[in-house]
């Protein structure tokens, strides 16, 4: 079952790709044979029907030179909620890896820690 906002944006893209076809002069049947499809693919997605493959979509954009744009669908760099959602996430103050293990370090802990380190070749000190 398709969303109800989904189904008006897949027959737009339908539209704009039967729109595209059209203004290359490219028959239904000469797509389909150079996206590697079926003429009744072809047609399936320029209705806008939901079970056609985003293969299928991306076969057809190589062949009208329109690739580029599938990688635009969703621009990470322009989601506008993702970014805010990131930002709340960010630290309010930054602080480095070295100043909280040097926090750590300076514990009651540390004395008797310094004294039980190991070299790697074996020898304590």
């Amino acid at each position: 079952m398709s969303s109800p906002k989904a189904r008006p944006a897949l027959e737009r893209l339908g539209q704009d790709i039967r729109n595209a076809r059209l203004r290359r002069g490219i028959a239904v049947a000469d797509l389909a044979a150079r996206a590697g499809t079926s003429p009744s693919s072809i047609s399936r997605l320029e209705k806008g029907d939901r079970g056609v493959a985003i293969g299928t979509l991306a076969d057809v954009l190589v062949v009208m030179g329109l690739v580029e744009r599938l990688a635009d669908l969703i621009d990470i760099r322009k989601d506008d909620l993702g970014l805010a959602l990131e930002a709340e996430r960010l630290p309010r103050r930054g602080r480095s890896h070295t100043s909280r293990l040097r926090k750590q370090k300076t514990g009651p802990d540390a004395v008797a820690e310094e004294r039980n380190v190991v070299d790697p070749d074996g020898v304590a000190f």
